[in-house]
């Protein structure tokens, strides 16, 4: 194993022990390549930055099944390339290569078809939306229930800030006068509840391929 490959080893097991500064850790480690991979397809800053989050949502939702047997750069990769063909598809769009298996360092070139999907491929990908919109108003529902149950009204306040708000770690941190590690830690754990939420309803292997790979 070289060196990259045992960085990136250790830093997939401190994650899996709930480690959060592991977890920026490998933010900050592959953020900035995926964020070129996804722009120099997208040519979009905003759109590109939305499917990277995506992707690093996509593997902590998928963490329980990597197994370390591939090396985590193409593994991120992989589920970038998915994140990227589900918003083309959202968009419209769709590549002229199979994004399977890019690379950071792969050339590839886009075909806009502009209205030439197929009415059969929106309605799929609509009714795919509806399940994963259904899916995921379920698990916060459980998941803001439990917090409230407990009075966990600082976690409940952190993922508003978050996730509603839009607002950075460190602002979030100011705000609720705590640390930016218990912001992590909160963000981690709210983001692996939810995947546990979703997985508990058994939807189809189709509708969050993520939680399976």
């Amino acid at each position: 194993m070289n060196a990259d490959n045992q960085i990136d080893s250790l830093l997939v097991q401190r994650i899996q022990e709930g480690d959060g500064a592991a977890w920026r850790d490998l933010i900050a480690r592959y953020e900035g390549r995926l964020l070129a991979f996804a722009e120099s397809r997208l040519r979009k800053r905003d759109a590109s930055e939305d499917v990277v989050q995506e992707s690093f949502i996509g593997f902590l939702n998928s963490l329980p099944n990597y197994d370390g047997k591939r090396p985590l750069e193409s593994y991120l990769f992989t589920i970038c390339a998915h994140k990227l063909t589900d918003y083309l598809r959202r968009e419209g769009r769709r590549p002229a290569l199979s994004l399977e298996g890019l690379s950071s360092s792969s050339e590839g070139t886009w075909q806009l078809p502009g209205s030439s999907r197929p009415a059969s491929s929106i309605a799929r990908s609509g009714e795919r939306r509806q399940l994963e919109s259904q899916a995921l108003i379920e698990a916060l529902r459980e998941q803001i229930d439990y917090w409230i149950r407990r009075g966990d009204w600082s976690k409940l306040k952190c993922m508003e800030l978050l996730f509603v708000r839009g607002r950075a770690n460190k602002d979030v941190a100011e705000l609720l006068e705590i640390t930016e590690q218990q912001v992590a830690n909160f963000k981690f754990d709210f983001l692996a509840r939810l995947r546990n939420h979703i997985r508990k309803q058994g939807l189809s292997h189709d509708i969050f391929p993520e939680l399976y790979e």
